[in-house]
């Protein structure tokens, strides 16, 4: 049944849990305020245009890190859920030396756009709430003659998380060290050329995963040399009409809103088949050809697949207006790139 026909005393379930939830979160804020611990903000990187700017982050009053701790300390998952989102707070956004004030969502999250004038390229803006030290944020700006974009998704496409499995999921998320994960093979050297070929082009890592493990997904990037890139993810809980977001929606509707926002560039699509990548990429494609260059779907190995509960049908057919191809590592998916012509570079560089 299709969720705007779902009947009005199934919504009304739903959207008393999520209140409860909100009520939670509330509890645990004023505990927390009692203590005397105060909110600030987890910023995240985004990205802009020369003329406006997408601000994420996230308001949370974070427990005291212990001793001997530092940025690559050893953690494990459940640590990045036990921050305390701060909901409606009023955040201070300061950018080009003018100052937005902004309103966090119920989860603490902030996702808006901004104006400013800003030059291409990685800038840096500052975040605050309740008059608190400010906190920097980066931002990377797409230049106007800018072709040529690259959006990846993360889990079991640059990461092995096997994450589809709902045990294996939560074992990876609350329980696994993070310097336990571990990178797919030539993913960070087929990126790293993509973009070193392509000098402006924007890089996006849209995952269904948490913002709670933002801070954690950031660490593990830089610690296996993938290339910075604006993170796009979503919130877990309810909403006020279902259980669960839906991942789908939340990858499609990031897409299409990319392709609105920036119409003159064409996107390199990488993901995997243990999710549903393909069925994505694939509607996406087929609702906007001039803004796909290519579609790579990493292979589970037999291994994860079992893991994932099996692979999802790759269907190259369905997205024949562009290149599709398909490898279990990034040099597998690099080579047939390079047979496909997609890392030609042609008119991809600014003018």
């Amino acid at each position: 049944m299709p969720e705007t026909t779902a009947p009005v005393s199934a919504r009304a379930k739903v959207l008393w849990f999520a209140r409860l939830e909100y009520r939670l979160h509330a509890w645990r804020e004023r505990r927390a305020r009692a203590r005397g611990l105060t909110p600030t903000v987890a910023a995240f990187p985004g990205y802009g245009s020369t003329e406006w700017v997408r601000v994420v982050g996230r308001v949370l009053i974070v427990p005291p890190r212990r001793r001997g701790g530092g940025e690559f300390a050893s953690v494990r998952g459940w640590r990045s859920f036990a921050g305390i989102p701060v909901g409606y707070a009023q955040v201070s956004v300061t950018i080009d030396g003018v100052t937005h004030e902004v309103v966090a969502d119920r989860g603490g999250v902030v996702d808006t756009v901004i104006p400013a004038s800003l030059a291409p390229g990685w800038r840096t803006f500052q975040m605050s709430v309740e008059n608190g030290e400010p906190v920097d944020a980066r931002v990377f700006i797409v230049g106007p003659h800018t072709r040529f974009g690259l959006v990846s998704d993360i889990d079991d496409t640059v990461m092995v998380t096997t994450l589809p499995r709902p045990l294996v999921a939560a074992w990876n998320s609350f329980v696994v060290d993070e310097h336990a994960r571990q990178p797919v093979p030539g993913m960070s050297v087929l990126m790293e050329r993509l973009l070193r070929e392509r000098p402006g082009a924007p890089l996006i890592y849209l995952s269904t995963g948490a913002w709670n493990v933002a801070p954690t997904l950031s660490r593990f990037l830089s610690r296996h040399l993938f290339p910075q890139g604006a993170m796009l993810l979503t919130d877990w809980g309810p909403t006020h009409d279902r259980w669960f977001r839906s991942g789908t929606e939340h990858k499609l509707g990031n897409l299409r809103r990319l392709a609105e926002e920036f119409p003159q560039i064409q996107w390199l699509l990488i993901g995997d088949d243990g999710q549903q990548d393909d069925a994505i990429y694939t509607t996406f494609a087929g609702e906007y050809p001039q803004n796909v260059r290519a579609v790579a779907i990493r292979q589970l190995s037999p291994a994860e697949a079992v893991l994932a509960g099996g692979r999802t049908h790759v269907d190259g057919r369905s997205a024949a207006t562009v290149p599709w191809v398909t490898e279990s590592d990034g040099a597998g998916i690099l080579e047939q790139l390079e047979e496909a012509g997609v890392l030609s570079t042609g008119d991809d560089t600014p003018a």
